[in-house]
């Protein structure tokens, strides 16, 4: 007798290798967003949510399980209780940008792998899930040209330049198991990791013989963090339910090492030279960045396998956020998202369209960043579809997630940068029940 398919370690071997390497890319691929409000903070906060849930306008908090087929919620480890076969899920995102002002426009355009998750069932009410996914993006390219001087005799025109690259990632190991029939826990452990690095220049325009300076600047964080989160849900009919949900991250001490050098140069004939003078070096100073608290809220109604709606409410403390104990003048965030999901007939057997998951959202951010005093604030409409895909072998279930968010944050008022953003995603989840079945054998 054996207690396990002789299958199930070929899956588990081949499926950590193609984990391994998509999150080798993950981590050494180079961001290239452009988007001037990354220099702000830790930068774009991606949020941890999946395709599925960001096409419902991000509402993720009180969604437990609408179908059989399961997805992994990240955003609230409790509903990890609900699944009940081993779900692995990839993606990738491609972002059109276009950043303008009064006067001008410009766009560009990125694409990257987006995340990595995995879960599996230990008990019939407890699942343990792990992955990796972006967490906050870095990127920006931009001058500032002002006039110095006290007369127009000595007046000269400064540049003052700004460049960044990089970001944060997470790699996280969650826990959710349930208690009784209706109440949920659980919460992830996460390793936040990677390099923020900016430059800061201040360059004398038309003048050969000035001399220019620029300060580079790297933070390398590495450290441990915990987000938790609850459900409770009331059965309101056979099929039919309501579901409230919490969740929420800590405000934890991420470590961190700082290192800068400030350099001098000249530029001749518009060419950059070789720096002549090193003013400052700083290597690997030990320091840390503290992260604010994060409530999320959220409601939702569903029926088994037919249609899901609901809403969530988020807030946080980034007003406290500090990088090596220096507060970042940021401001507290909150946001709202509604959205849901519609299946026809999830057991049609003629009508491949009747099968698909059809999926509208909306939602609305204060962000923490404010320029001139004005807070600078997204919007955007979310829809998407879950295609299911056929089946290579029995007992394994098959899902393509696409995704479009099409939104705005910023204005071109008051002199400032409006950025309209699509976001696309492309997701492939499987589920397959037999992993961890037990098989008997004559």
């Amino acid at each position: 007798m054996k207690s396990l398919h002789y299958n199930m370690y070929n899956k588990l071997k081949y499926t950590f290798a193609v984990c391994l390497l998509l999150t080798s890319l993950m981590v050494n691929a180079q961001v290239t967003i452009q988007s001037p409000y990354s220099k702000f903070g830790l930068g774009n906060v991606r949020g941890s949510l999946l395709p599925q849930y960001r096409a419902m306008g991000g509402i993720s908090t009180a969604v437990y399980k609408p179908s059989f087929f399961n997805n992994i919620n990240i955003q609230n480890p409790a509903s990890y209780a609900g699944i009940n076969s081993t779900t692995l899920d990839i993606g990738l995102t491609g972002v059109i940008n276009e950043l303008s002002n009064s006067t001008q426009s410009e766009q560009n355009f990125n694409a990257s792998l987006s995340h990595v998750a995995m879960a599996f069932p230990i008990t019939r009410k407890s699942a343990l899930s792990f992955g990796i996914l972006p967490y906050s993006q870095l990127g920006y390219d931009f001058k500032n040209t002002v006039q110095v001087g006290t007369t127009a005799a000595n007046t000269k025109t400064v540049d003052y330049k700004y460049t960044g690259e990089g970001g944060l990632t997470k790699a996280y190991l969650g826990y959710g198991m349930q208690f009784g029939d209706h109440f949920r826990v659980g919460a992830n452990v996460e390793y936040l990791f990677g390099n923020l690095l900016e430059n800061r220049s201040t360059e004398y325009a038309n003048d050969p013989g000035a001399i220019n300076s620029r300060l580079q600047a790297k933070n390398s964080v590495g450290g441990v963090s915990f987000t938790y989160g609850a459900q409770y849900d009331f059965r309101l009919g056979n099929k039919t339910s309501l579901v409230f949900g919490y969740s929420g991250s800590s405000n934890s001490n991420i470590n961190s090492k700082i290192s800068n050098v400030v350099t001098q140069y000249n530029i001749i004939n518009g060419e950059e030279q070789s720096a002549f003078d090193t003013l400052s070096i700083v290597e690997n100073r030990k320091t840390n960045l503290k992260l604010p608290l994060v409530h999320n809220f959220g409601i939702s109604i569903q029926k088994d396998n037919k249609w899901l709606i609901g809403a969530d409410y988020r807030m946080g403390k980034w007003s406290n956020l500090t990088i090596d104990n220096v507060n970042q003048g940021l401001q507290d965030t909150y946001g709202v998202s509604v959205g849901g999901q519609y299946t026809p007939d999830v057991n049609a057997i003629n009508g491949y369209f009747k099968r698909v998951d059809y999926r509208l959202g909306f939602s609305h951010d204060k962000t923490y960043i404010q320029v001139n005093n004005q807070d600078i604030k997204q919007t955007a409409i979310t829809l998407g579809l879950g295609l299911p895909l056929s089946s290579i072998n029995r007992g394994s279930i098959y899902k393509m997630n696409l995704t479009a968010e099409l939104g705005k944050r910023g204005t071109v008022s008051n002199g400032l940068l409006q950025e309209k953003f699509v976001n696309l995603h492309l997701a492939f989840t499987l589920n397959d029940g037999s992993w961890f079945r037990r098989f008997k054998f004559d």
